[in-house]
């Protein structure tokens, strides 16, 4: 992970907003949620935007041969989670390029919204064999169209 974020932690709109309540399963023995889980619930974020904004899930990616490993990551915890808290987990798409997307997301606890992390990842586009390829059209075409809602 980078020591700082490459530009601000910021949402855009559309912002789309997912409730998980924290099982016992992300967390350390002391019911603090283990850092590295913070990355999993992003992808619940960023899966969850492609589905609720385009329409698309990442199978149907995956069979137009499209895979979007992250080829970066950042995070910057602010406060914990604790077992059973209900998080809000806000994802937006921040920008793309032919070659690659980035997410932006925020994380508060819903109880006190306190925002407890935020962050950002970003993904390559790539074909099964992981060489660097474009993204397909209607996706990158699908895209410029949340940006300019």
């Amino acid at each position: 992970m980078n020591k700082e974020a490459p530009s601000p932690i910021e949402l855009r709109e559309p912002i789309h907003r997912l409730f998980y309540r924290v099982i016992y399963g992300d967390t350390d023995t002391g019911g603090v949620v283990y850092y590295g889980n913070y990355l999993r619930i992003f992808e619940m974020g960023r899966t969850e935007f492609l589905r609720s904004m385009l329409k698309i899930s990442y199978r149907d990616l995956e069979r137009k041969g499209l895979i979007l490993p992250v080829s970066e990551a950042y995070c910057r915890y602010k406060a914990p989670a604790y077992y059973d808290d209900l998080l809000e987990i806000s994802t937006s798409l921040e920008n793309f390029s032919k070659f690659s997307i980035r997410f932006h997301y925020l994380i508060h606890r819903l109880n006190d919204q306190r925002l407890l992390v935020k962050g950002c990842t970003v993904h390559a586009a790539t074909d099964r064999s992981g060489s660097l390829t474009r993204l397909p059209e209607d996706f990158h075409t699908a895209l410029a169209g949340i940006c300019d809602s």
